[in-house]
């Protein structure tokens, strides 16, 4: 059995990588070896094997046999399939999170999207976007339905910031906006039919990795 310090050293390993795989300083295809991994973070073979195990978990790395571990590659049929699943269980959990959606909630995510809206890069939009959407579901109160939305908004996170790698585009979110006038109206039905639609948006954009590889053309709208 994992001892609860491995466990804790794994947790924070998986953290570290999930971040560089999800911004892009990871390569999709890129090989992750044990021994590196292991000497940057001081520590032994088995946190980090465990850490490796939750990126296979959360589809940000694949194991081959004879080949070790490497990170996911994705391209625009994993994008729709991620974006599906986000709309289902999103509009799921905000349907159970509505009742308890308080004026003080619906503050937060009102600051959320203006964070949203005044983002200057990527990452800013990103950060601010998944925090829009976790408090409007959070209040459903269902730890393995948060636990699997987490792990899709960080694969949306994955694919945006490969579309978006490059260029930056500020926008405002109409869809953000129209989903908290729904729910301050008590209109939970428009909120949730708005927010699947949301989640669904896929438009056109080259995603290209650093070494040139064209991987699809999509974008997402948070």
């Amino acid at each position: 059995m994992t001892k609860p310090a491995e466990d804790t050293i794994a947790v924070r390993i998986a953290k570290a990588l999930a971040e560089r795989i999800i911004s892009g300083a990871i390569e999709p295809g890129a090989r992750l070896r044990q021994d590196h991994v292991a000497k940057e973070f001081a520590t032994s073979h088995v946190p980090v094997r465990e850490a490796f195990r939750r990126l296979e978990a959360q589809g940000l790395a694949v194991s081959e046999p004879r080949r070790g571990v490497r990170v996911a590659s994705f391209d625009l049929a994993e994008v729709k399939e991620v974006a599906l699943m986000r709309a289902a269980l999103e509009s799921l959990a905000l349907r159970h999170a509505a009742p308890h959606l308080t004026p003080a909630i619906l503050d937060r995510a009102e600051e959320a999207c203006r964070a949203c809206d005044a983002a200057t890069d990527v990452r800013a939009w990103e950060e601010a976007n998944r925090r829009f959407h976790r408090i409007l579901v959070a209040p459903c109160g269902m730890k393995r339905l948060l636990a699997a939305i987490d792990d899709l908004h960080a694969a949306s996170a994955r694919f945006l910031f490969s579309a978006w790698r490059s260029e930056w585009e500020a926008r405002t979110d109409q869809d953000h906006r129209a989903i908290l006038t729904a729910l301050r109206q008590g209109d939970v039905g428009t909120a949730v039919a708005t927010l699947e639609r949301h989640a669904q948006w896929i438009g056109e954009r080259p995603v290209q990795t650093r070494s040139g590889a064209l991987r699809g053309a999509f974008s997402i709208e948070g």
